[in-house]
């Protein structure tokens, strides 16, 4: 019988210590994160604050420094063209580490999905954040149409394993000369306000009694997201990147923290903090607004994050100081650090911090328990392992509709007809022979934009799945059209050809961050001289494709249809939706249009503000009948009265406005 009661006893002493609250999905959340807090050594809190790049990443290391995070940096991918379960298998390898270590806390993988799962071949690359700001429903912006593009992007980031997302960028972008304008909805805060509901989408809808500032991530569907750069990225002097931003607290609060507070009403689950500096502070330091005024007033519960190398750049020059910058980034506030390299240098910096009690512990703990807080909340612990239960949702026919969707919502019409009483868009789909010329009418690559298969972005058509402007308008014409295709057509060329009329496409080039700064903004040689060759001899729309405002003022004048298309990712069909009259023209500048680079800045509501085209300016088409759309000249079939009635007839459906 005391043998039977030991062995009880033994069973029993067995089960508890096998029970750990944090465990237990029954618990409350705060209770399963102080529960695994009051469990870990310094060197697994340490471990869960770092974050490193997938190249340096071994199942070893997750295991034995407890690490917090895996990313996956610009183009870094685990194979070429590497398919959605390549992807599943490279995470879940690595989560094993992890689940492996003494507590068994799973890692989170992250990574830019900015346009959609845009490191990812095959996936549906989005408008950037530039052309959704220009969207409109009816007369009014178009929220919910980023909230689907939110839920769309998250299903294919969880098709590859991945439940984190640095997204979405809510600058406000106060400088086009900034390289990564493109990734700013709007120069104007209430654009970029509306569109945090994109937060909605990546993350699902909190619960009516949800508490503000706490993270909400709605299921195995959706992602964590990170609203990024905190604070003030738009602003900075001239625009160049990383620099200064010089405005005093009361312009800080009124122009670049707004979206802030709602993307935290909203539940978002981390913050990334910007390279930028605020009056002369960086802000990786910013003890006052990460610490201060995020956490404390604005109430925000979910991790901070640091950008890339962040805290090393503290310094001037980068990783001069690396103690100092990991001390200063800390205590400032940031709670996990994308390091994303030297591991064990930062590892053996902060503990020395810690150990010599220049940062306290009070500090770690409040670092590591939001780092916990979201992990738990998105349910990260109860489904650690990723599987292929979403494969099929990568780069769907149902996200593509979506993107042409969200494309030709998008686009702007800045000029219809040398003048209002001869407009000539819609183009007829049935005409002899048609032109179609520019660098950017045949290059999927220019037509997507910075931040697609690789950080600075391709040129091209080989790199990922899409429809370029050329392909989407051979789609479209009728099949008695003859659509004649050269990059740079030579002026004799144009005359010589009989062509109805010519559709133009130029811009800019591929770039990212940095490489994108331009004190010029012009675009690519040699679309000045395209334009000049091709709209002097034929009819022309041009079709302009850039992450903002470029100079086109020489231009204009020579042009009979202008159209801004902004970087409008995989699907071209959406360009030529409203170009042949299926659809009509709804978009709204979320930038003013500068005549010379020497305005620069120049936001609605300044003095002196004189535009080329102001803020919120775009022109109206309404759909037509194909019919309508199709007819092309007064001697069509000999019937110069039927060309007649469809005139009256665009005269009445289209309008200005």
């Amino acid at each position: 019988m005391r043998a039977v009661l030991l062995g009880m006893v033994s069973l029993l002493s067995f089960a508890n210590a096998e029970y750990a609250k944090y465990k237990d999905p029954k618990q409350r959340v705060a209770v399963r994160v102080k529960d695994l807090l009051g469990r870990m050594s310094l060197e697994e809190k340490i471990g869960q604050m770092v974050q490193i790049d997938r190249t340096i990443a071994t199942v070893q290391f997750l295991k034995d420094y407890s690490i917090g995070s895996v990313l996956s940096g610009g183009g870094s991918t685990p194979l070429p063209q590497a398919r959605a379960a390549d992807w599943v298998n490279m995470i879940n390898d690595f989560q094993r580490g992890s689940l492996a270590s003494r507590l068994g806390i799973p890692m989170i993988y992250g990574i830019d999905a900015v346009h959609g799962h845009n490191n990812v071949y095959n996936a549906t690359i989005f408008p950037h954040n530039v052309g959704l700001g220009a969207t409109r429903h009816f007369k009014y912006r178009d929220p919910e149409l980023v909230k689907r593009i939110g839920a769309a992007t998250a299903l294919e980031v969880r098709a590859t394993g991945i439940p984190y997302v640095f997204a979405p960028c809510i600058a406000v972008c106060r400088d086009p000369r900034w390289g990564r304008c493109y990734e700013s909805y709007s120069e104007d805060h209430k654009i970029v306000q509306e569109m945090t509901d994109v937060i909605l989408g990546l993350q699902g809808d909190p619960p009516s009694n949800f508490r503000k500032g706490v993270p909400f991530v709605g299921g195995k569907d959706k992602v964590a997201a990170c609203a990024k750069h905190f604070v003030g990225d738009g602003g900075t002097t001239n625009g160049i990147n990383e620099n200064n931003t010089v405005i005093d607290m009361h312009g800080l609060l009124s122009i670049h923290m707004p979206a802030y507070s709602d993307s935290i009403i909203k539940g978002v689950s981390t913050i990334m903090v910007s390279y930028s500096s605020w009056n002369g502070e960086k802000m990786h330091a910013n003890r006052e607004l990460v610490t201060g005024f995020l956490k404390g007033t604005l109430k925000f519960k979910g991790f901070v994050i640091s950008d890339w190398q962040g805290i090393d750049r503290i310094t001037s020059p980068p990783h001069s100081n690396y103690t100092y910058s990991v001390q200063s980034g800390i205590q400032a506030g940031i709670d996990m650090v994308m390091i994303p390299f030297n591991l064990t240098e930062f590892i053996d910096d902060l503990t020395d911090l810690v150990k010599n009690n220049v940062i306290t512990m009070d500090r770690i703990d409040d670092a590591v328990g939001r780092i916990l807080l979201v992990k738990f909340s998105m349910g990260l612990f109860e489904n650690p392992l990723a599987d292929l239960s979403l494969v099929n949702e990568l780069g769907s026919q149902a996200h593509r509709d979506l993107a042409r969707e969200a494309v030709r919502k998008s686009l702007v019409l800045l000029k219809n007809g040398k003048n209002e009483s001869h407009p000539l868009i819609p183009l007829p789909k049935k005409a002899p022979k048609i032109l179609v010329a520019g660098s950017h009418a045949d290059n999927l690559g220019y037509q997507c934009g910075g931040w697609t298969i690789n950080w600075q972005g391709f040129s091209g058509n080989n790199y990922t799945r899409g429809t370029t402007i050329l392909g989407a308008i051979r789609s479209a014409v009728d099949s008695s059209t003859e659509v004649v295709y050269r990059d740079n057509p030579d002026s004799d060329f144009v005359k010589s050809n009989n062509f109805d009329y010519a559709i133009v496409a130029v811009g800019e080039a591929p770039y990212a961050e940095t490489a994108g700064d331009s004190m010029t903004l012009t675009m690519l040689d040699p679309d000045p001289s395209v334009i000049t060759n091709v709209c002097e001899a034929v009819k022309c729309v041009v079709i302009i494709i850039s992450g903002r405002p470029i100079v086109i003022e020489p231009y204009i004048s020579s042009v009979d249809a202008l159209v801004a298309a902004w970087l409008p990712g995989t699907e071209g069909q959406g360009v030529t939706d409203v170009l042949f009259g299926d659809y009509g023209f709804s978009g709204k500048l979320p930038r003013s249009w500068f005549k010379t680079v020497d305005q620069l800045p120049m936001n609605v509501g300044d003095p002196h503000y004189d535009p080329l085209f102001p803020f919120d300016f775009g022109l109206k088409t309404e759909s037509v009948p194909s019919i309508v759309a199709r007819s092309t000249s007064a001697g069509v079939d000999g019937k110069p009265f039927v060309f007649l009635v469809m005139i009256s007839l665009i005269f009445a459906l289209y309008f200005t406005g």
